[in-house]
């Protein structure tokens, strides 16, 4: 394990869409051994997620939308299914999550309830997602979702059963990690 860390050069490689920098460091093993490594890391800020859920109709909410990276790496329509997410840019994370709710899947929602928060891909993305779970009723439903239009989002919402959300994870329509966590949260701490 690393004890010792020592930034010796930080080179912005691009800062078109959000900041990806290279960074040489020297580091100090426990062994006493020191070299110097070089990495990227891409900061895009950090994020929140949510998983909506209805224990009497044993329903979620999720979401699908295109995810160009993913039709890159062959997803052959880039199309993803995901619980609720968004950036927090300058909100904390459960005001963020309340309005990416609404804005994206028509939920008006007041009480969530935070589960945990973890480095979605630590080797080279800097941002912490906070997760949440929130219950839903029909009457929550104030506007159809689908986010916004200045944002280039379009977002088709989905209501699906436990036990088919579950299930596309087995098949492979379900490959979002957040999502998969968030399911799997649920079944493994009883809620649903």
């Amino acid at each position: 394990m690393a004890n010792n860390v020592k930034i010796i050069k930080s080179e912005l490689l691009s800062d078109n869409w959000y900041i990806l920098k290279k960074v040489t460091f020297e580091i100090t093993r426990e062994d006493g051994f020191t070299e110097i490594q070089t990495r990227e890391s891409y900061d895009r800020g950090n994020g929140a997620v949510i998983l909506l859920y209805n224990t009497t109709q044993k329903t979620v909410i999720l979401t699908r939308q295109f995810r160009l990276p993913t039709y890159v790496k062959g997803n052959k329509t880039g199309m993803m299914i995901e619980a609720c997410a968004g950036l927090l840019d300058k909100d904390n994370p459960e005001d963020c999550i309340r309005k990416e709710t609404e804005e994206e899947t028509g939920y008006k929602i007041t009480e969530v309830q935070k589960v945990f928060e973890a480095y979605m891909s630590p080797g080279s993305v800097t941002e912490i997602l906070y997760f949440f779970i929130a219950e839903y009723a029909k009457e929550m439903k104030v506007s159809s979702g689908g986010g916004l239009a200045h944002e280039q989002e379009n977002i088709e919402v989905l209501e699906l059963s436990i036990t088919d959300a579950m299930n596309m994870i087995a098949t492979g329509e379900i490959k979002d990690g957040k999502t998969i966590m968030l399911l799997q949260h649920i079944k493994l701490s009883g809620i649903m």
